[in-house]
């Protein structure tokens, strides 16, 4: 990490400051999701009154931590002194939100706490969560990173002209409708799911 500290010169400008980085990487999936999940965040956070250059920052950041191989992500974690759960070992994709919100502190300076909490729970949401984790986590499932149309999309977008709480539930609803068929269930999308059903009283 220190010498990936070393190598980078930022500029001030988010989307170039990730583009650098994640092309020296060979990531520029990464680079192209991450500009998409941005603008789709600032979108929503307009939409709902929110702080859009926030909303564009853990966007620009929230997969930034792609510059970590999967199979070293809790090695990583680990020498970074982050707690890492039972799930997160069985499927270290999972960490990579905690490893990311910990590159956006670290190498990019963020020390808005509100920024860098959606970034942490990007993947899983959380109970409580607030407004921007809502907004980050309903664009990343919006302008997801895979190939194709996800099936949730139709009931994501419809949930989100009630709310941002109704576009999370409907997002981890569909994750929970398949869940015997998940690798892990995280402890906080599970935490996520009750907590919004009970605040929207879904039976």
């Amino acid at each position: 990490m220190n010498q990936m500290i070393n190598t980078i010169s930022l500029t001030g400008d988010w989307e170039l400051d990730i583009q650098r980085l994640l092309e020296q990487y060979n990531k520029p999936h990464t680079y192209e999701h991450s500009v998409r999940v941005a603008n789709e965040a600032k979108r929503i956070a307009k939409r709902f009154e929110l702080d859009e250059a926030a909303a564009a920052i853990a966007g620009y950041l929230h997969d930034i931590s792609a510059i970590i191989p999967n199979d070293q992500r809790i090695q990583v974690a680990e020498q970074m002194q982050i707690e890492v759960l039972q799930e997160e070992r069985i499927f270290p994709m999972i960490i990579h939100q905690k490893l990311s919100k910990r590159i956006a502190n670290d190498i990019f300076k963020v020390e808005n706490e509100t920024i860098l909490d959606a970034i942490g729970f990007h993947t899983t949401l959380r109970k409580n969560a607030t407004p921007l984790d809502m907004v980050l986590f309903v664009a990343d499932k919006i302008e997801w990173d895979q190939s194709g149309t996800p099936s949730y999309i139709t009931e994501i977008k419809e949930a989100l002209e009630l709310s941002l709480e109704h576009a999370s539930f409907a997002y981890i609803s569909f994750l929970w409708e398949q869940k015997e068929s998940l690798k892990v269930i995280h402890p906080w999308l599970r935490d996520a799911y009750f907590d919004l059903k009970e605040n929207l009283g879904v039976e």
